[in-house]
């Protein structure tokens, strides 16, 4: 089968390797659809984390359930599916408490190797996320949302749950990548009044006003904490942390009214940061690896059938498998917020 394999920084293949095989009982064989890049693809492309080379990349898709193992009994060989990024069991203690991206019952590190035309899925008994019907029952834009339900509108909407976003709320959500457009969607979707999206890219801000962002700050750093307390008087109520940068995350803090929430999911690139600001303003801070089959099958997916949420707005190009260097340069060079990658029509 074609995969898409990482070389070296700045390059990644397709390549013919061997169909993965059912390894445990657990797991499901996928015959991908759609996949897409994420921008944390990117820290490995750019050489910032480090990847074996060689390594199957990928971890955002929708397929078929081609085959499964034994104590698979929730999806079938046909069904049509959501492949989340994490593998929860949905029994354990995390996976019970909703915390299924941490799930306690995980002996494998990580996804990878989506970006494919097949894909090993663990946990799929209960981490799969049935879709009803087939992939011809829906349009480009329903497709491209279920791939965006993978990981990117997942992990928004789990910034602002982690945030505790409620009704009449507003919002500062950092970031205008995928998942802080995400962000702004969940925002909305949980209820805020304001949402004021930082973003200093025309492209973004337009889109992220269509998904619901009342204001647009493009400053950074003290200009971006003067430029929201001057619109808000006393700071966010919430605000969504999507970038994991170091002065993301001290923005974040900073423009928090006394006592608010903010909500971490980007990935942190520094392993160390000063507190000390959380302490004198009351401020929490909380997030993590989503929840996104929690979050799929409670809310997301209902929604995108029911045309409240249009998260696949965010692939902004699209390529076939075979263009997958073409898919992450891409992303790199900013032409895209994020790339599509059609696998099988």
């Amino acid at each position: 089968m074609k995969a898409t394999v990482f070389i070296k920084p700045g390059k990644v293949e397709i390549q013919e390797v061997d169909k993965p095989t059912i390894q445990n009982s657990t797991d499901a064989i996928i015959k991908v659809v759609r996949a897409s890049v994420c921008g944390s693809d990117l820290w490995w492309f750019r050489g910032i984390n480090d990847m074996p080379a060689n390594s199957l990349v990928g971890h955002e898709a929708i397929g078929i359930v081609d085959e499964i193992g034994e104590d698979v009994h929730s999806v079938k060989v046909g069904d049509f599916v959501i492949a989340p990024f994490t593998h929860g069991c949905g029994h354990c203690a995390a996976c019970l408490a909703g915390f299924d991206g941490n799930c306690l019952n995980q002996k494998e590190m990580g996804s990878s190797g989506y970006q494919a035309e097949y894909l090993r899925f663990r946990s799929a008994d209960w981490a799969l996320v049935k879709v009803p019907g087939q992939p011809s029952d829906y349009s480009d834009d329903q497709l491209n949302s279920f791939v965006a339900l993978a990981d990117v509108m997942a992990t928004g909407y789990h910034a602002a749950v982690s945030a505790e976003v409620s009704e009449g709320d507003t919002v500062v959500v950092m970031g205008d990548g995928a998942v802080g457009l995400s962000g702004v969607i969940a925002a909305k979707l949980l209820g805020a009044k304001r949402i004021i999206a930082m973003s200093r890219h025309e492209d973004r801000q337009k889109l992220a006003r269509e998904f619901g962002a009342t204001d647009i700050i493009a400053e950074r750093g003290d200009e971006a904490v003067a430029k929201v307390m001057a619109l808000t008087g006393d700071g966010a109520d919430a605000v969504l942390e999507c970038v994991g940068t170091e002065q993301s995350v001290d923005t974040a803090v900073k423009v928090g009214r006394p006592g608010a929430v903010v909500g971490r999911v980007g990935v942190p690139q520094k392993e160390t940061m000063n507190t000390n600001n959380l302490f004198w303003k009351n401020i929490g801070l909380r997030g993590g690896i989503a929840s996104v089959t929690t979050y799929d099958k409670g809310t997301l997916l209902k929604a995108v059938l029911d045309g409240k949420i249009n998260p696949g707005k965010v692939f902004t190009q699209q390529f076939k498998l075979d263009d997958v260097q073409k898919a992450y340069d891409a992303m790199d060079q900013r032409k895209a917020i994020k790339s599509l990658l059609i696998v099988k029509e």
